[in-house]
């Protein structure tokens, strides 16, 4: 099983979304997913630290710039869903990747205490 570590960079970035406003509340995360198409068309535009950026988690021993590297997506690649950290939260508990888990539930306590 992979090893996860919390990526830094994402929460900074969530934490800067939810402050901004930025965020989905109610939908279906199996329909708003964002597809490998959807994340291919993303890398055409942007850089791999702009899409490292949407994945909580860094698997450990993957190589950057692949998207092996990264895990727990956290939105649409436009906005944070609420959806989304509910199923970081769910799947990183799931597989006991405690601090993917707990940095998934502080950004949800944290949309919750913002979108009041």
């Amino acid at each position: 099983m992979a090893s996860y570590d919390v990526n830094s960079a994402a929460v900074d970035k969530a934490r800067e979304m939810i402050g901004a406003r930025q965020y989905v509340l109610d939908s279906d995360w199996r329909e708003a997913q964002p597809s490998a198409d959807d994340e291919n068309a993303f890398l055409e535009n942007h850089t791999w630290a702009e899409y490292s950026s949407w994945h909580l988690g860094l698997t450990a021993g993957a190589n950057d710039e692949t998207k092996a590297r990264y895990g727990f997506v956290l939105g649409d690649l436009r906005r944070i869903h609420r959806s989304a950290l509910i199923a970081c939260v769910y799947r990183a508990s799931e597989w006991r990747h405690k601090d993917v888990e707990l940095a998934a539930h502080d950004l949800l306590q944290h949309l919750d205490a913002t979108s009041a």
